[in-house]
């Protein structure tokens, strides 16, 4: 039996030995990073549908439902296929969304006399989209169409932005050189001459063009890039798509005032990552980016238009290492 006089004794050993006991263990947690990719499994895949409006949406989704959502928003003329390396190398720690747009991909190709194949319309259904999800705020990797795309997302909501990841997709007037003057010849009058012209950019070695422009290295792209591309833009009434969404990117440039205001206003978190060899949206457009977002991280890489297809081992640890320091746990 215990003498009465030890019991102030033990009851005070007894709680700095918990005291020491827990101390380690917390010290440990707040050391601990919010996700470690090196433990963590491979990531596993999903490809889903939704109907949106009216409108059957593919898009593929990985990585823990609960962690920061991060959405991948395309460009021309591929989809959601362009993401397939990045996903797995960023959902071991982040929930990630990567639809496609109408027209593209996966995605229900509505004819063109029917469906308005707009810009602010691919907004409105990536809003639809995210709202079935249930995403109420998003981390948004944008390249080529999906920058106007997800800014204008951003001027719906700019409070759900949390970061930005940016690939060759522009927002400023600099960044629409020379490839794009019979493009702007289509906007100023919209005759069938112009957009008769525009034929080329829909054809095979135009798909090839922007896969292998500006790579010093081509055994790197995989061939089956232009081969999928191409087979899903020779589709019956798809050129059509194409060539309305070519006359409707001139409503982005109005827009341009409204992108730069969010971004000096919302100051989200920016990471750029610019292949400086693309000569359609070109190293012009993404110094500009700075005036606004003079904290932006800006990587200009040595490669052309797809710059993940070629240079996925210096963006991924980029990316990644962005967006661990950038988006806090949920």
């Amino acid at each position: 039996m215990q003498p009465p006089f030890l019991a102030p004794v033990v009851r005070a050993m007894a709680a700095l030995f918990m005291l020491l006991a827990a101390a380690p263990l917390a010290t440990a947690h707040a050391k601990a990073p919010a996700c470690s990719s090196s433990t963590a499994g491979m990531p596993v895949l999903h490809y889903h549908t939704a109907r949106v409006d009216g409108v059957e949406l593919f898009y593929r989704e990985a990585g823990p439902a609960a962690a920061p959502t991060v959405l991948l928003l395309h460009g021309f003329p591929t989809s959601s296929h362009m993401f397939r390396n990045l996903i797995p190398a960023i959902a071991d720690c982040y929930h990630v969304i990567a639809p496609d747009y109408p027209g593209f991909g996966e995605s229900a190709a509505p004819d063109h006399t029917t469906f308005a194949y707009t810009f602010g319309h691919y907004a409105d259904l990536m809003d639809g989209l995210l709202g079935q999800l249930g995403a109420k705020q998003y981390a948004m990797y944008v390249m080529d169409y999906g920058a106007p795309v997800g800014y204008r997302l951003a001027l719906k909501h700019p409070e759900r932005v949390t970061a930005l990841i940016v690939q060759n997709g522009n927002a400023y007037e600099e960044g629409l050189k020379a490839f794009w003057d019979p493009i702007k010849a289509y906007w100023a009058d919209g005759s069938k001459a112009h957009r008769d012209a525009l034929s080329f950019l829909v054809a095979p070695e135009t798909t090839k063009f922007q896969y292998t422009d500006g790579v010093a290295d081509v055994t790197r792209i995989d061939p089956d890039n232009w081969s999928h591309d191409q087979a899903l833009l020779d589709r019956p009434g798809n050129k059509d798509i194409q060539l309305d969404l070519f006359h409707d990117y001139g409503s982005n440039v109005p827009l341009y005032p409204q992108f730069q205001a969010f971004f000096r206003e919302k100051k989200p978190p920016t990471l750029i990552v610019w292949g400086k060899n693309d000569k359609i949206f070109p190293a012009d457009g993404a110094g500009p980016y700075l005036r606004d977002l003079p904290d932006a991280e800006v990587h200009m890489i040595d490669t052309g238009h797809f710059a993940l297809e070629d240079k996925a081992d210096v963006m991924v640890p980029l990316i990644h290492d962005f967006l661990d320091r950038k988006l806090a746990p949920q």
